[in-house]
């Protein structure tokens, strides 16, 4: 892949993130602590840098009429794609899990957690690791939402099944992420076909 297309896909992934924020910001409520509400026992989780998982997350949530939570690092991620990709590296090497920006007060309130995030570096991001050691998902149906550049899911399953061992893991949906179209009607067949 030349320099010049990786540039033009950091552009577009960026314009296109800058599109899908200012959507969701008029039809969802991001949680923070203070704006989480829940009325049907149901918490979408999802962790996103480029914007593609958030759009899975705000489609889940507008369709579930779910609680939504963006799982955020106390220190925000660099801008610069390249550095955060040399300092997840570095955290997950170093088994570092960083500190979330705000925490779930009220997690026994839920029985099914949607968990979206993409994947970084064949695994994981550390921030939603954090997250999963850090909140008590016992006896919880977790169904995952990931999403990835073309390089498939790499051990995700492994540390959700590691992170989570006491909880009920649904098949996950994969989404290779380019299109906010495809990936509207993808997740709107998955959650039908679900019949939860």
């Amino acid at each position: 892949m030349s320099e010049e297309h990786d540039a033009t896909r950091r552009m577009l992934l960026a314009a296109f993130a800058g599109l899908t924020l200012t959507k969701l910001s008029i039809n969802t409520a991001v949680a923070s602590p203070k704006n989480i509400q829940s009325h049907n026992g149901v918490l979408v989780v999802y962790f996103s840098r480029s914007g593609n998982t958030r759009v899975l997350a705000g489609v889940i949530h507008r369709t579930l009429n779910a609680t939504i939570f963006e799982i955020e690092p106390e220190n925000a991620y660099p801008e610069d794609y390249f550095a955060t990709v040399e300092q997840a590296k570095q955290q997950r090497d170093q088994g570092v899990k960083p500190a979330l920006k705000h925490m779930v007060a009220d997690m026994e309130r839920y029985q099914t957690v949607y968990l979206g995030h993409p994947v970084w570096g064949a695994s994981m991001p550390p921030v939603v690791q954090s997250f999963l050691a850090s909140h008590n998902l016992e006896n919880k149906k977790i169904i995952p939402f990931i999403t990835h550049g073309g390089y498939g899911t790499g051990d995700c399953t492994d540390v959700l099944a590691r992170l989570a061992p006491h909880s009920q893991l649904e098949q996950p949906l994969v989404m290779e992420c380019d299109q906010e179209r495809k990936t509207t009607e993808t997740v709107t067949n998955w959650l039908a076909s679900l019949k939860i």
